[in-house]
Order: C-alpha cells, then structure tokens, then sequence
C-alpha cells in the first residue's frame, strides 16, 4: 500500500493533516535568531491570507508529498526502520519535497505566495531537513495503527 493511500483515507485524513500543521507550527516555534523571525513573520502572511489556508494547503499538498517520498519510505521498510531510513536520507527526502512546492509556487495565482515563497526558498532546504524526522514519526504514528 502506498502512503497517500494509507495515510489519506477519510478515517485518518483530518488527523494526519492536523498533525502535520501541529508539526509545522513546532518547527516553527523552534525558530530563532533572524532567520526564524523571517519564516515566522512569512507564515504569519501565509495564514492571513485567509482562515484555514494553512491546513488547506497542507491537506492539498500532502497526496503529492507521500508519493514523493514513498519510494524513501519503502527501502526504508526493506531495511527494517522506515522511520530512521527518511531520517538518514533527509537531504534526498527535502529534495523531493521542495520539488513540489517548488512547482506549485511557480503556477500560485496568488502573489504573496510566490514572493513569500521566493524570498525564503534559499534558506528552505535547511528547515525541511530539520522537520524530516517529526514528518517521519507522523508518518510512522499513523502507518503502524
């Protein structure tokens, strides 16, 4: 079975989506020095953009995000530790991720979007490499259950 067709079903769908914003604000909220005031200055704009953009936008990007990172995942079963397999392949797992929004901000209609998008995407590489293990255990929380 793949990810997005474990981890999206409509009896788990809300929880791993709300996870997952739970996991970003975390990262988020572990943020500091100037760096950290930009990306939480950048997602405070993103949320205003309107109520529930951010879980939105979440649950729209995770189908694409789990059959990404699906093929990591299952050599990671075949060694017997997926959850310590994403870990150790952070950089090849941030790549794949950033994939996607990368092409997703290109098209974005809205325009704080691509900006926002644009102005952090240097720096972004660094912070999805430090969420890759709470991904990964959100994951794992709702692929053993």
């Amino acid at each position: 079975m793949r990810l997005s067709e474990g981890l999206l079903n409509p009896m788990k769908k809300a929880v791993v989506v709300d996870d997952c914003c739970n996991m970003i604000e975390s990262q988020l909220a572990s943020k500091s020095g100037l760096g950290g005031i930009a990306i939480k200055t950048a997602f405070a704009a993103l949320k205003g953009i309107k109520p529930g953009y951010i879980p939105e936008v979440v649950e729209a990007l995770l189908p694409q995000c789990f059959d990404a990172i699906d093929p990591i995942w299952s050599e990671g079963v075949q060694k017997g530790d997926p959850v310590q397999h994403l870990v150790e392949s952070r950089s090849r797992t941030a790549d794949v991720l950033l994939s996607i929004t990368d092409d997703i901000a290109k098209i974005s209609k809205r325009q704080i979007v691509r900006s926002t998008y644009n102005k952090l995407r240097g720096s972004a590489k660094l912070h999805v490499e430090a969420a890759v293990p709470d991904f990964a255990k959100v994951i794992e929380k709702y692929t053993t259950s």
